[in-house]
């Protein structure tokens, strides 16, 4: 072949695949921005579906605790930019193993943006976060700042060992515990609040780790849930969220409640009665029983700080 048409071959990708297909479909005459790619990149890279669920989380359950409007933006912010930092960290510790692994949906991998400016905008977030976390008080932003903490530990290294569920732990306990300083005469949170939710976070974890478990192996990530395998993580993940389900149940017992315990039960019991001929239903339910969770954890937001404090959570709720 002549070497007059090599100008015209697309430049070849990293991982062996040109990406052509966008280039294609844009009208003639029109350019594309370079900085448009590294942005969707980061957007992506910042794994924006836990990143907005647990930055909504927190929001609802600081206002259901009684936070005001000023206070409930306060903890807001200080989660997201927690959560992008920990999300970018974790796609840029292991960019050179998404690369390996060919995982072309993970922005690093596909070349949307490099990981050089993931680690960037990794720390910048961290940063940012320090002063949020402490406008909500001094005790508050110590709690969420070990929760970070503990989220970049399991990013750097702890993800590779049979600890690996306890920055999860940590990390989730630490967002009422958050919330419950932050309340104006910083009472701290009540035991049941943060187990339950240190619970909720084992679960998450286990469920989090089934769909990447073949390629975190083949990559020689040997945390708990690949010691445990797909049957073991299908047969444990509900032990956790439903041992989270008791404590929100009767740490302030009503009818709610014992209604979604008796939910969350026949979930998990309908998981493990029908997974050995469909794999994939321990693991829906599962989720459904984490959302029963969820949903439970805001409702007993009023009931997050120690005894004696609650009126204080109420009123200040009356003047927002």
């Amino acid at each position: 072949m002549s070497d007059t048409a090599a100008p015209n071959r697309p430049a070849p990708h990293p991982l062996g695949r040109p990406l052509t297909r966008l280039r294609a479909r844009r009208p003639a005459g029109t350019h594309e921005s370079p900085e448009r790619a590294p942005v969707v990149g980061l957007l992506l890279a910042c794994h924006p579906g836990p990143t907005v669920a647990v930055t909504a989380l927190t929001t609802g359950l600081a206002r259901a605790a009684g936070r005001d409007a000023r206070g409930c933006v306060l903890v807001g912010a200080a989660v997201l930019a927690g959560q992008l930092s920990v999300g970018w960290c974790n796609d840029a510790v292991d960019a050179a193993r998404d690369r390996a692994a060919g995982r072309g949906g993970k922005p690093v991998a596909a070349g949307l943006v490099g990981a050089d400016r993931v680690a960037r905008a990794a720390r910048r977030a961290l940063v940012v976060c320090v002063p949020l976390s402490y406008a909500s008080g001094p005790a508050a932003g110590t709690a969420h700042l070990v929760g970070v903490g503990a989220a970049w530990a399991y990013d750097l290294g702890v993800k590779g060992t049979a600890g690996s569920w306890v920055p999860y732990a940590i990390g989730f306990g630490s967002l009422p515990t958050f919330v419950a300083f932050g309340l104006p005469d910083r009472p701290g949170p009540t035991w049941w609040i943060v187990t339950a939710a240190a619970l909720l976070g084992c679960g998450a974890h286990l469920a989090d780790a089934l769909p990447d478990l073949a390629d975190d192996r083949a990559a020689g990530v040997r945390g708990l849930p690949h010691r445990l395998g797909p049957s073991g993580i299908r047969a444990l993940t509900p032990l956790p969220l439903l041992a989270a389900t008791a404590l929100l149940a009767y740490g302030r017992p009503d009818r709610a409640g014992r209604l979604a315990l008796l939910g969350a039960g026949t979930l998990a019991a309908a998981g493990a009665l029908l997974g050995g001929r469909r794999p994939r239903i321990p693991f829906a339910t599962s989720v459904a029983v984490a959302a029963i969770d969820v949903a439970l954890l805001i409702r007993r937001g009023t009931g997050i700080a120690r005894a004696g404090s609650r009126d204080v959570g109420r009123s200040s709720r009356q003047c927002a």
